[in-house]
């Protein structure tokens, strides 16, 4: 399926949504981990650039919302503001801050690896930005990331594969796409490691989804495998991996989740579960011809459950617009 560059008006109302999430201090969830009375500081001092967005994942993939739709659209009203707002984020004091508290005794496993893979994703992205300075600022922090991410995967024995922000496949997925870029040796880990974990995984029964996932494990997979096989291996694997595909089985991977309260958090997950299977089947529609037609009606069926929920509650708003415009820029 090609992808699906989002219109004027819904970049305009993305953009406004990130941007109205991107700076805002409070509700606040940190990963932080205290190692006495002087660590106990407020989210803009730990982190400068990333403090908005509930949580600082969310921040770094408000802001790749932000910067791709200004890229897409750069004659938008909203994307002017947005150039403005990100050259006061993205400064050197800033992410050099950022930067700083990675070496912080207690940070090791801060962001592991879901931020990780974002971080690398906006780099990717600010990368695209002739005449900016954003790309370069952002790379040390980028660097780092990505140095802790390849000793990580010497270390890190079996995949992990919840629906959560710990899930393996989609941190490796967003990462190849940066590795493939910017550090080739990288980019073959991943691969090796892909293929380690999931190479022989065949049947997949797609248990799923749990309660308060925004990732599908099963679907997380196959989006891995796409990117780290060449066409022809990835066909191969896909039938193995869900051969009853053509008869829509699991019939759980074509079930759009209902979302029962969207000012639950957690439950407000779900909502992103089917935006990212949409995502997934959209790409997974480009990659095999043959059920393009089944995968990207189960795309169309989970986009539609949730394209209307991007904005409304705070618990999704701060997030969701990244997930649905994945989906949309798909391919």
């Amino acid at each position: 399926m090609p992808a699906v560059t989002p219109s004027p008006e819904t970049a305009a109302r993305f953009i406004r949504i990130a941007l109205g999430h991107v700076g805002r201090e409070y509700p606040h969830k940190l990963d932080h981990t205290m190692s006495s009375d002087a660590d106990v500081l407020p989210p803009r001092v730990l982190h400068p650039a990333f403090h908005g967005s509930y949580d600082w994942h969310s921040c770094v993939h408000g802001w790749w919302t932000v910067l791709t739709l200004t890229r897409l659209h750069p004659d938008l009203p909203e994307a002017a503001q947005a150039i403005a707002r990100a050259d006061e984020t993205f400064t050197e004091d800033k992410l050099a801050a950022e930067l700083a508290y990675l070496d912080r005794p207690l940070s090791g496993g801060f962001e592991r690896p879901y931020g990780w893979a974002w971080l690398l994703y906006l780099h990717l992205e600010a990368s695209r930005h002739d005449g900016r300075l954003w790309a370069a600022r952002l790379e040390p922090l980028a660097r780092a990331f990505a140095s802790r991410l390849a000793h990580y995967l010497t270390i890190l024995t079996y995949p992990i594969r919840t629906g959560t922000h710990f899930n393996s496949a989609f941190a490796l997925a967003l990462s190849l796409e940066w590795a493939d870029t910017f550090d080739p040796a990288l980019a073959d880990q991943i691969r090796a490691k892909a293929a380690t974990w999931f190479s022989g995984d065949a049947d997949c029964q797609a248990w799923e989804p749990g309660g308060d996932e925004f990732l599908s494990s099963a679907l997380s997979e196959a989006l891995l495998m796409r990117r780290a096989l060449g066409e022809a291996a990835f066909t191969d694997w896909f039938a193995r991996f869900l051969p009853n595909l053509a008869q829509r089985r699991p019939a759980a991977l074509f079930t759009p989740a209902h979302v029962s309260d969207r000012s639950d958090g957690k439950i407000a997950h779900l909502d992103g579960l089917n935006l990212s299977r949409g995502w997934a089947w959209r790409e997974i529609a480009s990659a095999t011809p043959a059920l393009a037609q089944i995968a990207g009606e189960a795309a169309e069926a989970h986009l539609a459950a949730a394209l209307e929920h991007v904005e409304g509650d705070y618990m999704g708003e701060h997030w969701l617009a990244s997930f649905a415009l994945l989906a949309m820029l798909a391919a």
